[in-house]
């Protein structure tokens, strides 16, 4: 089992910016892929980014250039720094998990296995 613990949301403004945070269980980070998924009121969870466990990195095209995923396996965390957030970015953020998810996988949502509880963004002025 892996336990995934999100924090870091809350309100901000257009154009500013968040870091979000999710704390692993020991060892998942470094061994796991890791990845963020959103969902805004009545839509569809949507692949956000992730980072397998050799450090590859995948981003949705609609916060490429914006969004930055990183991990730290010391700290078994893995963050979301969002930057010029839009309007269109407010949604609760998970973080998931999954061992074994191969690369063509890796932005459906029901491919991982361990999932967070989520964090509310809000953006708006």
């Amino acid at each position: 089992q892996v336990q995934l613990v999100e924090s870091g949301g809350g309100l901000v403004q257009p154009g500013g910016s968040l870091r979000l945070s999710c704390a692993a269980s020991e060892g998942a980070t470094s061994r796991y892929t890791m990845a963020w998924f959103r969902q805004a009121p009545g839509k569809d969870t949507d692949f956000v980014a992730s980072v397998r466990y050799n450090g590859y990195t995948t981003y949705a095209d609609s916060v490429k250039g914006r969004f930055t995923i990183s991990r730290d396996n010391a700290k078994n965390t893995v963050y979301l720094q969002m930057n010029s957030l839009k309007p269109d970015d407010t949604a609760v953020y998970y973080c998931a998990a999954d061992r074994g998810i191969i690369l063509s996988s890796i932005r459906i949502a029901n491919q991982y296995d361990y999932w967070g509880q989520g964090t509310q963004v809000i953006v708006s002025s």
